[in-house]
């Protein structure tokens, strides 16, 4: 009997060895010892100027916010948006203080890295002073043919700029080239006073914009992103308002632009001023199309670029690069690793008849439903033939109807499950008819 005892002790101590060795393991294996080592705060110290000038010392405390990835396979960014990523974004590190790789038709984030983090934008500022302005011609405020004047503030500007005179006149439209392709510091103010009446007023503007796009670790002290305190974005926020930026096709043009030249000077004195962009991607990129770079020793090398290729195109966004050898290297290698991984579908263009409705009451008899906006939906490369729709329109509208109001649906799926339904609208007005025409539409049938 005392055999067996002694059998069943050392037995049990054995197996009680063997599961304290495995927990051990379990845990080093999982990446450090409780994961303590996976979370590292790190001090960034940068200078800013106030509005005055004054030299600004900012030390932050900050902690590493790259996007990490969990057992779905769907990274999660400081915000808690889901980041959809292909499985080789896991092992991909761009050398920039921050970036984001974006979609440009859903606005899915494919690839990010600190994408939060509250840094000095630099001239991609311009990004949103650009959105104000275009924004404001597509509403009819302003024409890109009007006329503005330089004041002395504008013509007081320093860095890079058209290098006007006080009182000199120019198109907007000469303007916004001018800030588009040679981040003109000057052009920057002239806009804003002539948009808004005050460079504060244009600022305030700015903010709101902001705030309405969701970017909200945005904050914007003035309108060319010449250092200040207290002036931030983050590459995400970026990302929000140069896809916003690329709705505007009045902007392309400037964006893709490599040279160019204008007449700067008052009446008499004018010369010839060339323009050549700042942003090499376009040169260098195929597809590119823009849109913004951005340099001061606080932010370092900064870009907002977009290139298309087929029916895909990416906004990358890079921040706090050291060169800019590095800033054009690391936004291709973004570009390059959307343009291998994903592909897009397009379901519909804007406006594309997608079905008609029959309106027995109605004048006309018949309008077309149509696609609101333009269907466009990212998937893995190749996958792009997976992607079907199917459009119900309702057998039964109130009338009067208004051109926009929505008659159906269109069902998109990709292969047998159903991701998303966005609404088909009117193509025009109807108006009910009276009981007269209604009597003669019937008799007309029975004729028939």
């Amino acid at each position: 009997m005392g055999s067996l005892y002694r059998y069943i002790k050392n037995k049990s101590k054995r197996i009680n060895k063997a599961v304290c060795l495995c927990l051990v393991a379990a845990l080093f294996v999982g990446g450090g010892f409780m994961g303590i080592n996976s979370f590292k705060a790190e001090q960034r110290s940068l200078d800013a100027t106030d509005g005055e000038g004054r030299t600004v010392s900012l030390d932050i405390l900050t902690s590493g916010n790259a996007a990490i990835e969990s057992e779905s396979g769907v990274k999660q960014n400081q915000g808690g948006e889901g980041v959809e990523t292909a499985p080789a974004a896991g092992a991909m590190t761009i050398d920039a203080k921050s970036a984001v790789l974006m979609d440009a038709a859903s606005g899915k984030v494919l690839f990010a890295q600190n994408e939060n983090e509250q840094l000095p934008p630099a001239s991609v500022t311009k990004v949103m002073t650009m959105l104000l302005v275009l924004e404001a011609v597509d509403s009819g405020k302003i024409s890109l043919d009007d006329t503005v004047t330089i004041s002395e503030r504008a013509a007081s500007m320093g860095g890079s700029q058209m290098y006007m005179e006080v009182g000199e006149q120019h198109t907007l439209e000469e303007i916004m080239k001018g800030v588009a392709m040679v981040s003109a510091n000057d052009g920057c103010v002239a806009a804003a006073e002539y948009l808004c009446g005050s460079v504060e007023i244009f600022v305030e503007n700015m903010n709101k914009r902001a705030a309405e796009l969701g970017m909200q670790n945005t904050n914007f002290v003035n309108t060319n992103g010449l250092p200040a305190a207290n002036h931030y974005s983050s590459a995400y926020d970026i990302a929000l308002m140069s896809r916003e930026l690329m709705k505007h096709i009045d902007g392309h043009t400037w964006f893709t632009t490599w040279q160019d030249k204008i007449m700067v000077g008052l009446p008499g004195k004018q010369t010839e001023f060339g323009l050549t962009n700042t942003n090499k991607l376009i040169k260098q990129y195929p597809g590119a199309i823009g849109l913004k770079t951005g340099y001061t020793s606080d932010a370092g090398y900064c870009l907002s670029g977009a290139a298309t290729r087929d029916n895909t195109t990416l906004i990358a966004v890079v921040m706090g690069c050291k060169t800019t050898d590095i800033r054009l290297k690391e936004i291709s290698k973004l570009l390059d690793y959307g343009f291998a991984n994903y592909d897009t579908a397009i379901v519909a263009e804007k406006d594309q008849v997608m079905g008609e409705i029959l309106l027995e009451k109605g004048s006309p008899e018949k309008i077309n439903a149509v696609a609101a906006e333009k269907q466009a939906i990212l998937v893995g490369k190749g996958e792009a033939g997976s992607v079907t729709s199917s459009a119900v329109i309702w057998d039964t509208v109130e009338l009067p109807l208004a051109a926009g109001d929505q008659v159906g649906e269109l069902s998109i799926f990709k292969g047998e499950e159903e991701i998303t339904k966005v609404p088909l609208v009117a193509e025009k007005s109807a108006d009910k008819v009276g009981i007269i025409e209604i009597y003669r539409r019937m008799l007309l049938k029975l004729v028939k």
